[in-house]
């Protein structure tokens, strides 16, 4: 029997929040698994596949200009992270604004990304948004 694979989530997740400040769909896209599902709770469907993937990654870099993070906590589990964020971005001459999100992350055991929820905040998206 071969001896189950000890991921180290937190450089995963550290990959993953690189990836994302890079403003780079096909980096996001690159830490996912072929058949990986991402869903913005509240916002739209689940998504599923590498091509839907790539299209809600690069939709959030456009509604969200300078996308940002501010990190609350990392809770690290078994094949999953919970992250407790801040999205922030700032729109064309206006201040910059955010609002909370909780996502939780899914890994496979090769490390890739199977599946991500965010729940948002959506009373302070509301007024980040106005």
């Amino acid at each position: 029997m071969s001896e189950p694979v000890k991921l180290d989530l937190a450089a995963i997740a550290d990959r993953y929040a690189a990836a994302w400040l890079s403003h780079d769909p096909q980096a996001i896209l690159a830490l996912h698994a072929p058949d990986s599902t991402f869903q913005a709770h509240g916002r739209g469907a689940q998504v599923r596949g590498e091509a839907a993937l790539l299209h809600e990654f690069a939709g959030v870099f456009e509604r969200y200009p300078g996308f940002g993070v501010e990190i609350h906590r990392l809770l690290l589990g078994d094949g999953h992270w919970t992250l407790d964020w801040t999205l922030t971005f700032q729109p064309p001459g206006k201040e910059r604004r955010g609002f909370h999100a909780l996502d939780v992350v899914e890994v496979d055991s090769a490390g890739l990304i199977t599946r991500k929820d965010t729940f948002f905040d959506y009373a302070q998206v509301k007024a980040a948004l106005s």
